[in-house]
């Protein structure tokens, strides 16, 4: 906008100097304290390989004190951060408290077994991360997002409930050990049940579609919220499948499921960021697609994948969130930055995507045997592939310089991801089912062929060509229409 027909209602900025409450100093302390705990429990876990746990109620696996890292290593951050972001703010000792607490409910959510008491820490999970969506009280679209956020994750605890209490009624166990101890027993219309409930309830909570809609709706969240959520919150989907790996994994029919729908999601969230018209909306778009391809690597059977995904995930997302204001930019675009690929760059591209492939396989030893690991390493390839040509497209480097450059970077990061799985993969080793790759069956090579032939053609850009589909998806991601910000006075005065 050019003019403005209404006055300025911006008022004196905080008094960021006068005294404030020690809280955020406290709770900072506090959660750097626990890092620092998770961390030797981490060590300490790989050297003594022995049960940490009270029988029923709660067990501290490799899962568990991996995610209390990486848990507190972002609240950290995020903490940390927030001590100048909600400077001067009357809810700065609220927005700590509730930030902290969200923590702690999600430390006690991973070491939880008993069912009641993962039921009641998931349900307390997402209320918390709703009330930080709607931190401003008086802020009526962000309150009105808390409300959207809310319902969403009611229906989650909801259908957690039905799966819990449906796993029980078949198996008599009270505890998530208990259930996938006995999974070798299970079958049948209530495990059925149980199963499309498990995976309803994550595809809500990592906001798959078609439950993407609290995401989109989230932004009136402080930008270290969404940098809390999307770094964190959203990876329950798959630690909820991880948590009951052995439970899903009985029937190939439903691991060829959790496939397609995450395909699903990684191409639409792929889809509907190319229609975003503002930074964090193209990141919350992002995060839809990234937790497909988490879904998807879980109903290929790799679970440590997933976990490996949703760690590297949220290091890159709380990073962007958090750095989100420096892409703003007071200039037009450069159409001069962009270029199309000559056929020797088109070539290195290639070249780099089959090697880091190639390298990935030598160093996992996934794709070596005719099961769903190839289909593992084909992701990879497509993952290095894309990352290449955009490299390739909007560097502004000579051309030997991008034909070394390329796969010199990548080369490389293809080794660490290779090599971090691994590691990852160890931690992990002590859990019922780590890696349970699937026989491949001509619907899962129909599946990828379908996957590849639409990443391709997007690549290509041909979902530009269609005003109907840029209509379709402008609409598909629109948040509630109660949470948006209509007038520059909602603006100046939140």
């Amino acid at each position: 906008m050019t003019e403005h027909s209404s006055k300025s209602t911006v008022g004196a900025l905080p008094d960021v100097t006068a005294k404030s409450s020690s809280v955020p100093v406290v709770l900072t302390w506090f959660v750097w304290s626990l890092f620092a705990a998770s961390l030797a429990a981490l060590v300490v876990r790989l050297r003594v390989d022995s049960a940490w746990e009270i029988p029923g109620v709660v067990a501290i696996d490799g899962l568990t004190v991996l995610l209390w890292v990486v848990v507190t290593f972002f609240s950290g951050i995020v903490h940390s951060y927030s001590r100048r972001y909600m400077a001067g703010s009357e809810h700065e000792a609220r927005f700590f408290a509730t930030v902290f607490g969200f923590t702690v409910t999600v430390m006690g959510l991973v070491a939880a077994d008993h069912v009641v008491l993962f039921a009641g820490l998931w349900l307390g999970m997402g209320l918390v991360m709703a009330e930080l969506v709607g931190t401003v009280d008086g802020w009526d679209q962000a309150r009105a997002a808390a409300s959207v956020a809310r319902k969403y994750f009611l229906a989650s605890s909801a259908l957690l409930g039905v799966a819990l209490a449906a796993l029980w009624w078949v198996t008599g166990a009270t505890s998530v050990s208990g259930i996938t101890a006995a999974a070798d027993t299970l079958g049948g219309p209530v495990w059925l049940l149980a199963v499309a409930a498990l995976v309803l309830a994550a595809m809500i909570q990592s906001a798959l579609v078609p439950f993407h809609g609290w995401l989109l709706s989230s932004m009136t969240a402080p930008t270290p919220a969404s940098a809390l959520m999307h770094a964190g919150f959203v990876n329950a989907g798959g630690i909820l499948l991880v948590r009951f790996a052995p439970v899903v994994t009985v029937d190939a029919t439903v691991m060829l499921a959790i496939v397609v729908v995450g395909a699903s999601s990684a191409l639409l969230g792929k889809l509907l960021k190319t229609v975003q018209p503002d930074v964090k909306s193209e990141l919350g778009c992002s995060t839809v697609g990234q937790m497909g391809f988490m879904i998807m690597q879980a109903g290929l059977g790799f679970f440590g994948a997933a976990i490996t995904h949703l760690v590297l995930h949220g290091f890159y997302k709380a990073y962007h969130f958090l750095s989100a204001g420096g892409r703003v930019e007071r200039t037009a675009p450069d159409e001069g930055d962009v270029h199309g690929t000559t056929l020797a760059e088109a070539a290195v591209v290639l070249v780099t995507g089959l090697a880091g492939g190639a390298l990935f396989a030598a160093l996992t030893g996934k794709g070596t045997s005719v099961d769903s690991g190839l289909l593992l390493v084909v992701f990879v390839v497509l993952t290095t592939l894309h990352a290449a040509r955009e490299v390739v497209a909007h560097s502004s480097l000579p051309a030997a310089a991008r034909y070394g450059a390329v796969p010199l970077v990548f080369v490389p990061a293809i080794t660490v991801y290779a090599l971090v799985y691994e590691g990852i993969s160890s931690v992990l080793s002590g859990l019922p089912v780590v890696a349970a790759p699937t026989e491949l069956t001509g619907l899962h090579v129909v599946v990828a062929a379908v996957f590849l032939a639409v990443y391709a053609a997007m690549a290509a850009g041909v979902h530009e060509r269609s005003e109907r589909l840029y209509v379709a998806l402008l609409n598909a991601s629109q948040p509630a229409s109660s949470t948006l910000l209509t007038a520059t006075e909602d603006y100046n005065e939140y």
